[in-house]
This record gives structure tokens, sequence and C-alpha cells, in this order.
């Protein structure tokens, strides 16, 4: 079988799950009989699903992570299902692993619809990676460049995975 690049950036993510001394089980996930190819269910009770991104772009050197409605949808299925759910964003070139607990995204996503105005057909959430710092997650305003919806959130370099089991 072809492995595909989500095949190696998913890889690295789950090694270090598995590594983790609270980890005792990994599976696919299911939403009824369908898996969904990019998200895990650990140990028995924990949702992870997983996004990457190769290299930062732009000026400010963000990895750019785009989440549609039906991803949206998908999340919020999977949370519906699971104690816990998290994002894993794994920003391939700084070989970091940004996560956030899925509450904390979804907050994030309404207020952007909100200051949009309306639902948006994909959100951007952006992650920068500066040299021995926090990660930083965010997102910008509708409609107006180099403006944060609200405050980055601060995501510690060494949080994943053990946020995840927390």
């Amino acid at each position: 079988m072809k492995i595909h690049d989500d095949h190696l950036y998913h890889g690295s993510a789950l090694i270090q799950i598995a590594e983790h001394p609270s980890f005792t089980a990994i599976n696919a996930l299911k939403l009824g009989s369908k898996i969904v190819r990019v998200a895990y269910r650990i140990n028995d009770d924990i949702a992870v699903y997983l996004k990457y991104a190769s290299k930062p772009t732009g000026r400010f050197k963000e990895y750019i992570f785009t989440f549609t409605q039906a991803h949206r949808a998908e999340l919020s299925e999977i949370a519906a299902g699971t104690a816990k759910t998290f994002v894993a964003l794994v920003c391939v070139k700084d070989r970091e692993i940004c996560v956030v607990p899925y509450s904390a995204l979804k907050s994030l996503f309404e207020k952007r619809e909100i200051n949009h105005g309306g639902p948006e057909d994909a959100l951007t959430v952006l992650v920068t990676a500066p040299a021995e710092k926090s990660l930083r997650l965010y997102m910008n305003a509708s409609g107006k460049k180099k403006t944060m919806l609200e405050k980055e959130m601060v995501i510690s370099r060494s949080a994943f995975p053990g946020e995840v089991f927390g």
C-alpha cells in the first residue's frame, strides 16, 4: 500500500501518544460505520483529530490549517461521542505538534463567525513556532489583514501529548 503524507505526519503524533505512560489503546475513530481518516480514539474516551501543514508561509511564518464546514461538522460529531476531544496540528518543518482542546477551537470558530456576521465556507487557523518560545495559535479577524480575532493562544511546545491525557 502506498504511504501518503498524512500517514507520515499523523504517525509522528501517534507514536508520541503511544509512548506516553497513560496510553493503553489506539483505534480508528468511527462515526456510524464510517472511519474518520484523520481522527483516532485514544484509550476509551479521548478523540484526537489531526491536521498537518508542511511549512510556514508568508512574512509571519505561519502554518495554515483550514477547517471547512465539513471538517467542523465532523469535529462536532466526534466531540458529541467522546469525553475529551483534541485537535493536534502538526507543524512539519518545525517538528512540533500544537495541541488544543476542541472546545477552545470551537469557541474561536464561533467568535470568528460572529465577527464575520455569519457562517463561512472555510476558517483558517494559524500557528507560529517562534524560536525558543511557545507555539502561538490564532485566527485573523474577518476582512482585516494583520489583525487577530482575539489574543493568541500560547501553547507550550511540551504540551503534546501530555495534554491529551491530562
